[in-house]
């Protein structure tokens, strides 16, 4: 077929580990599955089954096996997984120690630093050791106010082997983003770095760290690690210590706390866009076998891969990423900006480290191509075998970019999931064929559908992303909400006893899934529901425009589609180019699509973690106060639409 971009081998196939799994379940349950969709349906259809294979299969390491699976599969919330096991989440990814390479580290402007499996072992005891002498505790928490670089694997694997609950912010938010966050769980250790690179220009995160500490009471610890080789004056921050001197102990051995599957592991965040952000909760033992499960079946990722995510501390790739330890796999950190000292920089770092999984956002594959970078030209990246994408929709044409201009031969699996679940409702599969502008599959044992107005299955059409049965890596509880109305209503409001997700998606006839959006973003000019990245498919590719919003914008009982264009230097958005945007949105998508208004901005807001913010921006419009702008990375930019209109 003429969308089909790129085709695993038989031997590929074959030598995949989704492959060998399929034979076992096979060899297990006296099945037939001869293909992937065989595979997700008898998963979907015996959850508890497919979890305990995976167990099983993956070799999770457990002081005491567990009784039953799952209590439930229909119960959402509050379905118990994995009943009287008893494990822990960091001796599972640090169950190698040897001279392997774990953890690779470039840092913009700095030397690549690389520590060893047994390196990071004995680090991560010593640290472990020093919580433990500060009193930190079984249930604790501790966190990160940190850039992507070892010492905040090291301070998460600690107190993961304590039992105690890690949450991280990355140093770019601002005092009052980290303080909507931290000051709702009250950790009693933070972990800060004294600054950080981007783009070339060196930012001190001092003056910040005492902003932070002067409303975090509860902190009793401060240690701060430096971020290049010379220390910092610390001596005007309280309790503080630099991170030679917290760690300078004789312990080499790591006590691993036992505990039970659901025992808190991290506390992350949502956006916080729209109010404060809501802490969600996640558990150990669900973390670990869905991210297992996605890292060794859908992205294939073995001890010979070497693994890396374009991602801050304050995004969920971040944990997505760090689990590939479970596996033994070199895991690559990336600090600063991904376009310095040139637009091709990380191009060129994975092909100087040998990276075989690139992972990187859709915003990133776009912003690359009009850089006008040819890493088929200039890189060989003969390792490079496949390249993931999340963060927004990747468009089609962003498909067209990598086959065409980055390498022909590489798997492009474009993932979707989110901080709510830790991981991903649709993404890749090695074993299936990549078609232009979808993602391959959805998750094994993950009943996700799409459902219409009135709560039915539909295909080929778009509609609401659900998930219909349990999975252990929903959020066990969010902090704070005692009666657990928050979790109710942040994914139970609409469907009592399916999980309502807020995507807007399409899943076809082969198995594949289109994604258009946030379903709260969706535009619904005269009934008809319309995904954003529609219109931005079409928009973005336009030799005149560097980038845009779209909202919907209410007028007279209707919604009228209002179109915000930041335009590339030294273009104007005249009457005849208006026209020409119009006709392009009319001719690629409807006549529904086409916006009513449309007006030139000098910025587009986004979150940290790179997603276009509609809806901040659809409050403005409509008279409303945008509460929390230090979850965005360019909050000035939502002065630009007031009195736009």
């Amino acid at each position: 077929m003429k969308n089909i971009m790129w085709q695993p081998s038989n031997e590929q196939i074959q030598r995949s580990q989704m492959f060998k799994f399929t034979e076992y379940i096979n060899t297990s349950h006296k099945q037939n599955l001869k293909n992937y969709q065989d595979l997700h349906d008898w998963s979907v259809n015996n959850i508890p089954e497919f979890w305990a294979d995976l167990w099983i299969f993956f070799n999770v390491i457990h002081s005491e096996p567990f009784t039953q699976v799952v209590d439930n599969v229909a119960k959402m919330p509050g379905a118990k997984w994995f009943t009287n096991a008893r494990l822990n989440f960091a001796e599972n990814l640090l169950k190698r120690r040897d001279d392997k390479t774990a953890l690779i580290f470039q840092g913009e402007g700095l030397p690549i630093r690389k520590l060893s499996y047994a390196e990071l072992y004995i680090t991560v005891a010593k640290t472990a050791s020093a919580l433990k002498a500060v009193g930190v505790k079984k249930g604790d928490r501790v966190a990160g106010f940190v850039p992507n670089m070892p010492e905040s694997i090291i301070a998460m694997l600690a107190s993961a082997s304590i039992g105690a609950i890690w949450s991280s912010s990355s140093p770019d938010f601002g005092i009052k983003g980290v303080l909507d966050r931290f000051s709702q769980i009250e950790p009693k250790v933070l972990f800060a770095a004294n600054g950080y690179f981007y783009n070339g220009k060196s930012h001190d995160s001092l003056e910040k760290l005492k902003g932070i500490l002067h409303k975090l009471p509860s902190v009793q610890k401060v240690v701060i690690i430096p971020y290049s080789e010379k220390d910092p004056d610390i001596s005007s921050i309280k309790n503080s210590e630099l991170f030679a001197d917290f760690t300078d102990n004789d312990t080499e051995e790591l006590e691993f706390e036992q505990l039970p599957f659901d025992h808190p592991l991290y506390i992350m965040y949502s956006s916080g866009t729209t109010g404060l952000p809501k802490s969600i909760v996640h558990g150990a033992g669900g973390t670990l076998l869905q991210h297992l499960k996605e890292l060794r079946l859908h992205t294939d990722i073995s001890e010979d891969d070497t693994v890396f995510y374009f991602t801050t501390c304050g995004w969920m790739m971040w944990n997505w990423l760090v689990s590939s330890l479970s596996i033994g796999a070199t895991v690559v950190l990336y600090d600063g900006s991904p376009f310095y000292p040139t637009s091709n920089a990380m191009w060129d770092m994975a092909e100087s480290l040998g990276i075989t999984v690139f992972g990187t956002s859709a915003k990133f594959i776009a912003a690359s191509e009009g850089a006008a970078n040819k890493p088929v030209n200039t890189n060989g990246l003969s390792k490079l075998r496949a390249i993931l994408s999340t963060g927004s929709p990747l468009m089609e044409e962003n498909f067209d970019y990598i086959y065409r201009d980055v390498k022909s031969d590489v798997q492009l699996a474009s993932i979707s999931g989110g901080t709510d679940i830790v991981s991903c409702f649709a993404l890749g599969s090695p074993i299936l064929p990549v078609y232009r502008g979808e993602l391959q599959c959805r998750g094994l044992a993950m009943d996700v559908d799409a459902f219409d107005h009135n709560g039915n299955s539909i295909r080929n059409e778009k509609g609401e992303l659900v998930c219909k049965q349990a999975f252990p890596s929903m959020p066990i509880f969010f902090w704070n909400d005692e009666n657990g109305e928050k979790y109710h209503n942040a994914y139970f409001d609409v469907y009592d006893t399916v999980w309502y997700h807020g995507d807007y998606i399409e899943i076809n006839d082969h198995g594949g899934v289109k994604i258009f959006g946030r379903s709260d973003a969706t535009l619904n000019p005269g009934g008809v529901r319309i995904g954003t990245a529609e219109i931005y498919r079409v928009v973005e590719q336009m030799p005149e425009i560097a980038d845009s919003l779209v909202v919907g914008v209410q007028s007279d009982g209707d919604e009228q589609v209002a179109l915000f264009l930041k335009m590339k230097d030294n273009v104007e958005l005249n009457e005849e180019l208006i026209i020409q945007i119009k006709s392009a949105i009319r001719t690629n998508c409807s006549p529904r699509h086409v916006p009513t208004i449309v007006r030139p901005v000098t910025d587009i807001p986004y979150t940290i973690s790179g997603k276009k913010v509609e809806l901040a921006v659809k409050n403005i419009l409509h008279g409303k106060i945008v509460l929390n702008k230090d979850a965005l990375a360019n909050p000035e930019s939502l002065d630009c639409f007031k009195d736009i209109l």
